[in-house]
């Protein structure tokens, strides 16, 4: 294929990949009870893991912003469209570098793509059920005085939302890039295994990024990307020759 060519297949794939997330964005657009049912639940005392013996959590978010219900309601939706279109943008990315690949690089990352949306979702899941629910719980009842009452605003609240869902949903993807450069000769078991000290700090710094680095969070957040590290080194080939 020509360099135009590329191009033009480069272009189908977006515009497929873009509109795939347009049309679910539209149908979420015409669900807004439904859409913010689930996206508020971990408000509600009735949440999964405040049904826990001994945990007893609820809280109720105000609006201080004239436009934020309407951009809030926009951007949930795309967003919601992009985590439900994830499957179909990682097949069209996997239709355009296919045919540039070996045999073997095709293999192995045909295996890392089909990897990559069921980790996504299991991360979502972590963020969405795990995560959240624990560093809410833990904001909402920390205070430094008496005096002071934690009115928690809707911006607030979505910001947390996203960077407890959809960021850590990003990052449970790193299983499949380890078993892609893996796979290609790359990185074998060995080198993760003495990587092991570099990788503890730098899941702390991304933790620390992600959530609002109070020590609480950062550890919540912190074991499980952890965990992933050591899933990759089991997905990981061993090395080829010592």
């Amino acid at each position: 294929m020509s360099f135009w060519d590329h191009l033009e297949a480069l272009r189908g794939t977006l515009f497929r990949s873009v509109l795939s997330v347009v049309i679910l964005s539209a149908i979420f657009l015409c669900i807004p009870k439904l859409l913010f049912q689930a996206v508020l639940w971990p408000t509600q005392a009735d949440f999964l893991l405040y049904r826990l013996p001994g945990v007893d959590f609820s809280m109720s978010l105000v609006n201080i912003e004239l436009s934020a219900q309407f951009f809030t309601y926009m951007k949930v939706a795309v967003l919601s469209g992009v985590v439900l279109a994830f499957p179909l943008i990682v097949w069209e990315i996997w239709k355009f570098i296919a045919p540039a690949l070996y045999e073997k690089e095709r293999q192995a990352v045909r295996k890392a793509f089909f990897l990559s949306s069921g980790l996504f979702y299991v991360g979502v899941a972590v963020g969405y059920f795990v995560v959240l629910p624990v560093c809410l719980m833990f904001f909402v009842n920390f205070s430094i005085s008496d005096a002071i009452v934690n009115t928690i605003s809707l911006s607030s609240y979505m910001s947390l939302f996203t960077s407890m869902v959809f960021l850590i949903g990003l990052l449970f993807e790193f299983p499949a890039v380890v078993l892609v450069l893996s796979s290609l000769g790359v990185l074998n078991r060995s080198m993760l295994r003495k990587g092991r000290k570099f990788a503890f700090v730098a899941v702390l710094i991304l933790a620390a990024l992600i959530t609002p680095s109070d020590p609480f969070s950062m550890f919540v957040l912190a074991v499980p990307l952890y965990g992933l590290y050591e899933f990759s080194i089991l997905l990981c080939r061993k090395e080829v020759a010592e």
